[in-house]
C-alpha cells in the first residue's frame, strides 16, 4: 500500500509523524505521504515541521516518508499562491481538498486548484467534465477517498476517470489509526466505486509513480 493523503497532529490528526509512520510501516505501507492541513495561517509553520520530520524519517522502519501538505479551504483566488508557497517551504507533494460533498468548499476550488500547482486534487465532489479534461490535460491525479463522508462521490469521480481518461489514486486521508487501509480494504473501494478490477494495478502503480516523482523534486 502507498498512501499520499495524511494528516498528523501538526493538524488534525492524533499521532506524531513518528507514530503514523511507524503504524504505517507495521501495516505493510511502502509509502506514505504527510500532507497535513495548511492555510495562509499555518503555511508556514506546518510545511517546514513536515519536510523536517519527513527527512528524519524517510527509509526509517522500512518506509518512504513523503512530505506534502493540503491546501485546505482555500479561497479559489489565492490557491495557486499558496501552492506556490507551500512548494517553497519544502512540500514535495500537494494535495487540494476538493469540493467534497460533506463539506461547505467554496465554489470553484476544484477548478482553481486543477490551475495550480497541485499533484492531486482530494475527494473532488461532483467534479465536472471540464475540470476532468483539465486534470488529464494538467496530468494532475484525481483522489478516490476512503474516508467517510469524502467518498460519497467516489462513484461519480471513477465514472469520470473512465470516461475521459483521468488517471486516479487512492487514499485513505487517514486521520487517525483506525483510518489506515489494508491492501484489501483499498481493493474494495475502488471496485465499491465501479473501477474495474482488471485496472486496479493501474490506480496503485499511480501512488507509487508520483512517490518517485515527488521524491525527485
Amino acid at each position: 500500500m502507498i498512501d499520499l493523503h495524511t494528516h498528523t497532529l501538526f493538524s488534525d490528526g492524533v499521532l506524531l509523524p513518528s507514530e503514523l509512520v511507524r503504524r504505517a510501516a507495521v501495516a505493510g505501507y511502502k509509502a506514505i505521504a504527510l500532507t497535513d492541513h495548511v492555510d495562509a495561517s499555518n503555511i508556514d509553520l506546518v510545511v517546514p515541521r513536515l519536510a523536517t520530520a519527513s527527512k528524519e524519517l524517510d527509509g526509517k522502519f522500512g518506509i518512504r516518508v513523503v512530505p506534502g501538505a493540503e491546501l485546505t479551504h482555500i479561497p479559489p483566488e489565492d490557491m495557486a499562491n499558496l501552492a506556490r508557497k507551500a512548494r517553497s517551504l519544502g512540500a514535495r507533494l500537494i494535495v487540494a481538498h476538493g469540493e467534497t460533498l460533506s463539506e461547505p468548499v467554496a465554489p470553484g476550488t476544484n477548478l482553481a486548484a486543477l490551475e495550480s500547482d497541485i499533484d492531486i486534487l482530494a475527494h473532488p465532489g461532483l467534479i465536472t467534465e471540464e475540470e476532468v479534461r483539465l486534470a488529464v490535460k494538467r496530468r494532475i491525479y484525481l483522489e478516490v477517498s476512503g474516508r467517510k463522508g469524502h467518498s460519497l462521490s467516489n462513484g461519480h469521480v471513477v465514472k469520470q476517470a473512465l470516461m475521459l481518461g483521468a488517471a486516479l489514486v487512492l487514499n485513505s486521508d487517514a486521520h487517525e489509526p483506525g483510518d489506515l487501509l489494508s491492501h484489501d480494504r483499498a481493493r474494495r473501494v475502488l471496485l465499491g466505486a465501479g473501477w474495474p478490477e482488471e485496472r486496479l494495478g493501474e490506480v496503485f502503480g499511480h501512488s507509487a509513480q508520483l512517490v518517485e516523482k515527488s521524491m525527485s523534486r
